[in-house]
């Protein structure tokens, strides 16, 4: 019998990581995993594209209903990284920091692992970096489950390195969809 761990490592097995991904530590109990990308625009410009423009480059395979243009994140604490389709409607995670330009945290369990229970703190940091910015994307999840979490870390680490790639390869390109 398939377990979710075993479902979940084989949907996402050929996924690609970015250049720079590190698993920091992957324990039972939960994990630690840092993705990050350097693309040609603003700490401001970054920071505006992942919260205005999340349907644009959040992967449609990895949404609940398969249509990203659902997506919403509200960059105000409390806010809420949400989507909505219909009556159908999943609160991915909660804001809880907000620091325009240099800071987003949000916290809670995407995907499985908020079906199984975990939670974590995801960071989108940007720093100023060579004329550009560097974008890490760092998440720490833990929490009671009778899975051995640190099986997860290596498939959220590839997930974590897409959704940061989309937002790069959108940053690179542009709004207009021209490269930069």
């Amino acid at each position: 019998m398939k377990t979710l761990a075993g479902v979940v490592l084989l949907a996402v097995a050929a996924v690609a990581t970015p250049a720079h991904a590190v698993i920091k530590d992957a324990q039972p109990n939960g994990f630690t995993i840092e993705n990050s990308e350097w693309v040609p625009v603003a700490p401001q410009v970054a920071y505006a594209a992942l919260v205005n423009d999340v349907g644009r480059w959040w992967p449609a395979d990895h949404t609940w209903w398969g249509d990203a243009s659902k997506l919403a994140i509200s960059d105000k604490a409390g806010g809420c990284f949400c989507e909505i389709n219909g009556a159908q409607q999943a609160w991915h995670m909660t804001v809880t920091f907000t620091d325009p330009g240099k800071l987003m945290r949000m916290t809670g369990g995407l995907g499985p692992l908020q079906g199984m229970g975990q939670d974590g703190a995801l960071e989108w940091r940007f720093t100023e970096e060579n004329g550009g910015t560097r974008i890490t994307l760092w998440y720490r999840v833990g929490g009671y489950t009778p899975d051995d979490m640190s099986k997860f870390a290596p498939v959220v680490d590839k997930v974590q390195g897409l959704q940061l790639g989309g937002l790069a390869t959108f940053l690179r390109k542009g709004a207009d969809g021209a490269p930069r």
